[in-house]
C-alpha cells in the first residue's frame, strides 16, 4: 500500500500543500506595453487566429520543434526518483499541479509578450517568479534556443530585438509570446502553447524513465485538455492586464527537486 503523503503528490484536483497561488505580483507601477502596436493584439485576444496561421501554432507546439525542450523533464525525473510518480496515475497528478501553478505563470508570461508587453520588464517578471538558480538557468538555456529556432521559422524584428537585448538569453515564456507574436498568433495562442508545454514534456519524460505505456501517458494529456484550455483563457485574461497582474503561481516542490537535480552526477535529463 502506498504511504499517505502530508505534502500530498503535485495535482489530483488540487494543487499540493506546498504549492502557493499568490496572484498578482505585489509592487512596482503598471506597465504599459511597450509598443503601440500591442492595441490591436488587445482588442483580438480571444478570438481565433485566421485559418492562414493557425497551423503556426501547431508548428510551434510540436515537439520536434528544435527548441530544445526534448532533453528536459519538466521535474518528472527528479519525482520519480522521489517516489513521488510511479505510474500513470501518479503522473496525471504531478501534471495537473504543474499545469496549475508553473503552467498558469509560463501562460501568463508567453500571453503578455504576445500581446507587445515591454519584454524587459517580462523577463524581470519571469526571474522573480523563479527562485531556483537552477531553473532560472534552464529556462534561459532553453529560450537561447528557441530563439534560433523562431528566427529561423519566422524572421521579424521583434525576435531580432529580444535577442540584442538578452544575448545569453531571455526567459523561455517571453521568447515563445515573442515568436507567437511574429507568427502571427494571438496571446491566448502563445499562452495554449506554454500550457501544453508545462505537461507535454513531462508525460513524454515518464515514458522514458518508468517505461510508461505511451497510450496511457498520451491518454493523461488528453484528460487535461479542458485544464489547459482553462489555463490558458485566464493566463491571456490577466496578461491583457499587464506585467504587473501576470500570475505568480509557484511549486516549492519542483524548486527544491531542480536543486538536487542539478547536482546529480548522472541523470538521463538536463533537468
Amino acid at each position: 500500500m502506498r504511504p499517505p503523503d502530508t505534502d500530498r503528490d503535485i495535482g489530483h484536483g488540487e494543487p499540493a500543500v506546498g504549492i502557493r497561488h499568490e496572484e498578482p505580483a505585489a509592487g512596482g507601477r503598471h506597465q504599459e506595453p511597450a509598443t503601440g502596436a500591442c492595441h490591436q493584439a488587445e482588442a483580438d485576444a480571444g478570438q481565433e487566429a485566421p485559418a492562414a496561421v493557425r497551423a503556426a501554432l501547431l508548428v510551434l507546439c510540436d515537439g520536434r520543434f528544435p527548441a530544445g525542450g526534448h532533453a528536459h523533464s519538466g521535474g518528472v525525473e527528479a519525482a520519480v526518483k522521489a517516489g513521488r510518480v510511479r505510474d500513470a496515475d501518479d503522473l496525471a497528478a504531478f501534471c495537473r499541479g504543474r499545469l496549475h501553478t508553473a503552467g498558469l505563470t509560463a501562460a501568463g508570461l508567453a500571453a503578455a509578450a504576445a500581446f507587445g508587453h515591454d519584454p524587459g520588464a517580462l523577463d524581470a517578471a519571469a526571474d522573480a517568479r523563479t527562485p531556483s538558480p537552477a531553473l532560472r538557468a534552464t529556462s534561459r538555456k532553453l529560450g537561447r534556443q528557441l530563439m534560433r529556432a523562431a528566427r529561423a521559422a519566422w524572421p521579424a524584428p521583434g525576435l531580432d530585438a529580444l535577442a540584442s537585448a538578452f544575448p545569453r538569453g531571455a526567459h523561455q515564456p517571453v521568447v515563445l509570446g515573442t515568436a507567437a507574436r511574429a507568427a502571427g498568433l494571438g496571446p491566448e495562442d502563445a499562452a495554449h502553447c506554454a500550457a501544453y508545454e508545462a505537461v507535454g514534456g513531462a508525460a513524454t519524460a515518464a515514458v522514458r524513465l518508468l517505461s510508461l505505456d505511451p497510450f496511457r501517458a498520451t491518454a493523461v494529456l488528453a484528460r487535461l485538455a479542458p485544464e489547459m484550455d482553462q489555463v490558458a483563457a485566464r493566463a491571456a485574461g490577466l496578461a491583457r492586464r499587464g506585467v504587473d497582474d501576470l500570475p505568480a503561481a509557484s511549486a516549492p516542490l519542483l524548486d527544491i527537486w531542480a536543486e538536487q537535480h542539478a547536482a546529480w552526477p548522472v541523470r538521463l535529463f538536463a533537468s
